[in-house]
């Protein structure tokens, strides 16, 4: 268990995946965003040396058996290959092959979510603002809030407003970004079908996936030039603090899926009914070493603090999306 824990989430995935076979790791990455999709084939492309002890670690995790040898990081890029392309198709699993194993660029818009943060930053850094705002309504939100980082600072909290703002995209607009998309990768693009991008929860979750600091200095900006908008926007949001107004069945599903590890970490900077509302959804006894583990537990910097609360809330909107759990706060449903 202690080799297991000290991979990443993503180390997890790849090993798991590993040892499925090719057919049915592709229908696990079926369901994953594109965003994870990479993670977890750049886990296993870098993945080596994988002991018995990790690997076990992992499936009895998942209470799963396993056998006693393991072949993984034997053929593994072939197996990567094979294994995308099942989930993806050629066109999208050639892209996301040559950006794992290569480190080579894709084209395309929808190429824009397995690109880094900071490229996708200088591409429409210097584009109209409204079409900066509709690139970064169609990424995942934890992607377009690192990409807003990049931004200038005068055209993130415009870039956010904007995003707030949209409500049916006209034909003619998604035509001028499909166009800036084709001649910045100098090929050709799919053409978009799709109108319905951003709006008032595109912008709250944008903003949700910020870092405390960045989050505040955006919504004090929106505050300053609409205070409607801003708002309306801080409406939506779903902070680490609002867990403690979800109901019981929602928070022992949550408590399930997140690691100990951040848990602890997360609830040290945490209001005290945040607390009583984990600690009455567990067990005693797993109540009590969660106490103890906070109370041994040294100084943690605030910004480790907000990483773990920020991938806890993370979790908990990818098990509201899926239907798992809901999320309310004062009795207002978020999801």
């Amino acid at each position: 268990m202690a080799a297991e824990q000290l991979l990443s989430g993503a180390q997890r995935a790849a090993i798991l995946l590993l040892t499925l076979g090719e057919q049915d790791a592709a229908e696990v990455l079926k369901h994953l965003s594109a965003r994870d999709v990479q993670a977890v084939g750049t886990a296993m492309a870098t993945l080596n040396n994988v002991s018995r002890d990790q690997v076990e670690g992992v499936l009895n995790a998942l209470n799963t058996d396993i056998g006693r040898q393991t072949a993984l990081g034997v053929g593994t890029e072939e197996y990567i290959r094979k294994m995308l392309v099942n989930a993806l198709g050629e066109t999208k699993a050639g892209s996301l092959i040559d950006r794992i194993l290569l480190g080579r660029s894709t084209k395309g818009l929808e190429s824009l979510k397995w690109m880094e943060s900071r490229a996708i930053a200088e591409m429409i850094g210097m584009e109209h603002p409204q079409i900066i705002a509709l690139v970064l309504a169609h990424l995942e939100p934890d992607q377009a809030a690192e990409v807003i980082g990049y931004l200038p600072s005068r055209t993130r909290s415009d870039a956010v407003m904007r995003i707030a703002n949209l409500d049916g995209v006209q034909p003619q607009a998604l035509n001028e970004l499909d166009e800036i998309m084709e001649r910045q990768f100098s090929g050709t693009s799919s053409k978009l079908k799709s109108a319905t991008v951003g709006g008032l929860k595109a912008a709250a979750d944008i903003l949700n996936a910020m870092d405390s600091s960045r989050e505040a200095e955006l919504m004090g900006a929106i505050r300053t030039q609409d205070a409607t908008l801003g708002g309306k926007i801080e409406d939506l949001m779903f902070v680490f603090d609002d867990l403690s107004e979800i109901d019981d069945r929602s928070m022992q599903t949550l408590l399930r899926e997140v690691p100990s590890t951040r848990l602890v970490i997360a609830l040290k900077g945490c209001e005290p009914a945040v607390r009583e509302k984990i600690f009455a959804n567990m067990s005693k006894r797993a109540a009590d070493m969660l106490r103890d583990d906070l109370e041994v537990k040294g100084p943690v910097k605030l910004s480790d603090v907000d990483a773990a609360q920020k991938e806890v809330l993370g979790i908990a909107r990818k098990l509201a999306d899926a239907g798992q759990i809901n999320l309310t706060a004062n009795g207002d449903e978020f999801v």
